[in-house]
């Protein structure tokens, strides 16, 4: 297995096989597991409602090695679930990924200010989110 650098973690080796991304757009969900597929063996969860993701992890329904987060949600916006994560004693270790269609200054400021590792605008074209995503998988 190859293990790749991220982007904000230059010299630690950092690869996750199990994958929870938190997104209330299902097209965008099915978009990121078919190009994860395309370039990891890693596990892969969505979840679209952040509350719910938030309980699961917290009764330990789930156990990710990173979540990929989206900002723009109803009920729970995604900078509100960083908060309620990072509270957790047991969950405010896991890395999260900020994936989101967002790309202002202030908002990525915001985001790692929260608590997020890494942020990453949704590429507009399928090589683009496998190239990234193959940034922070183990290879096939």
């Amino acid at each position: 297995m190859k293990e790749l650098y991220t982007s904000e973690m230059q010299n630690k080796r950092v690869t996750y096989s199990n994958i929870l991304q938190i997104d209330d757009d299902s097209d965008d969900c099915e978009l990121f597991m078919e190009a994860l597929e395309a370039v990891s063996a890693a596990n892969y969860t969505a979840i679209y409602d952040p509350v719910e993701a938030l309980r699961k992890l917290m009764q330990k329904e789930i156990n990710p090695d990173v979540i990929f987060l989206d900002l723009n949600m109803p009920i729970m916006s995604g900078l509100e679930f960083l908060t309620e994560i990072k509270k957790e004693k047991e969950l405010k270790e896991i890395p999260i990924i900020v994936f989101s269609t967002s790309q202002l200054d202030d908002i990525i400021r915001e985001a790692k200010l929260y608590g997020a590792h890494d942020f990453i605008s949704k590429p507009n074209n399928f090589n683009d989110l496998k190239r990234i995503l193959s940034q922070y998988t183990f290879s096939v």
